[in-house]
């Protein structure tokens, strides 16, 4: 089996960030957020606090109540001193957890989902400020995908990085695969969006921008890439005579979504994307610095 392990490039990444934070003396500071007891969240938690450490920069995390989390994010927006906001979900582990998202200034999210900058992306808009002087601000982990896959033989060095590829998503989540989607379709792939309702065309660049609707089946034969983040043990995983030959494989979900077999059979299989994921929110925290906190 032919594996790729995140861990070396978001080694190289942070190593990145921290030469950048020493090398100026740079005092970055940001706040995580934990109102729950999910295990999960809290081996996040523990591992943004550990990498944060690693880097530089100065991390809090506050455990607080469900109820308190809309007045705390209120006060660490007016808060100078702290240049970045994590939260950990759930909290509610409902529609009310979105909500969340956008109380937090755009300046201080970390993960680059408030609408703010999810409209940017949508938009292909990939700039920020009065003179357009600042890079926009991406969702984490939909980078990281995007980062990880640069490293594969999949990325054309030259013109849209994945021009002529055709790749196949399985999550079309608001925080991950739907964004995952409209990157890649910007980079020039033809993309293949599934969620519990079946797959739609996601192509930026066709001239008609109606939904277009397309069958497992079909979509991966087609793909030069299939990306999995299905969280439930019902998703019928991915199978190795349904993938096209020498396909990348890549699962970013906590559950394995393809069958041994189809991982044998990838031409590359990446078996997850969380270390570079919290490699990437470094880096995102020093450009929020760089861009809003830093003073000249």
């Amino acid at each position: 089996m032919n594996v790729l392990n995140p861990n070396a490039i978001a080694s190289v990444l942070r190593d990145t960030v921290k030469d950048e934070i020493i090398r100026d003396g740079l005092k970055i500071k940001v706040a995580g957020i934990l109102a729950t007891s999910d295990p999960a969240s809290i081996t996040y938690a523990n591992y943004t606090r550990s990498s944060c450490e690693e880097v530089g920069i100065g991390f809090n995390l506050i455990s607080v109540e469900p109820e308190t989390v809309k007045q705390l994010i209120a006060e660490i927006n007016r808060d100078s001193t702290i240049h970045g906001i994590f939260i950990y979900y759930p909290i509610w582990n409902d529609e009310r957890d979105a909500e969340f998202r956008d109380l937090m200034s755009p300046q201080k999210d970390l993960e680059g989902l408030t609408s703010f900058w999810i409209k940017k992306l949508y938009a292909n808009d990939r700039f920020d400020g009065d003179h357009k002087q600042f890079k926009a601000i991406l969702p984490c982990t939909p980078l990281a995908i995007i980062k990880i896959l640069a490293q594969t033989e999949a990325y054309i060095p030259y013109g849209l990085p994945f021009k002529g590829q055709t790749i196949t998503v399985f999550n079309r989540s608001e925080v991950v695969g739907k964004p995952l989607a409209y990157m890649l379709s910007n980079d020039g792939a033809r993309v293949y969006s599934f969620d519990i309702n079946g797959g739609v065309v996601i192509d930026l660049a066709a001239s008609q921008k109606e939904d277009v609707f397309v069958t497992r089946e079909q979509a991966l034969k087609e793909s030069d890439i299939v990306i999995t983040g299905v969280p439930s043990r019902h998703f019928d995983k991915i199978k190795a005579e349904e993938l096209k030959e020498e396909a990348i494989c890549l699962n970013f979900s906590s559950i394995q979504n393809f069958t041994p077999e189809a991982q044998e059979a990838a031409g590359l299989y990446i078996p997850r994307v969380g270390p570079m994921t919290v490699a990437i929110c470094m880096r995102n925290a020093l450009q929020l610095y760089r861009n809003y906190h830093q003073q000249t």
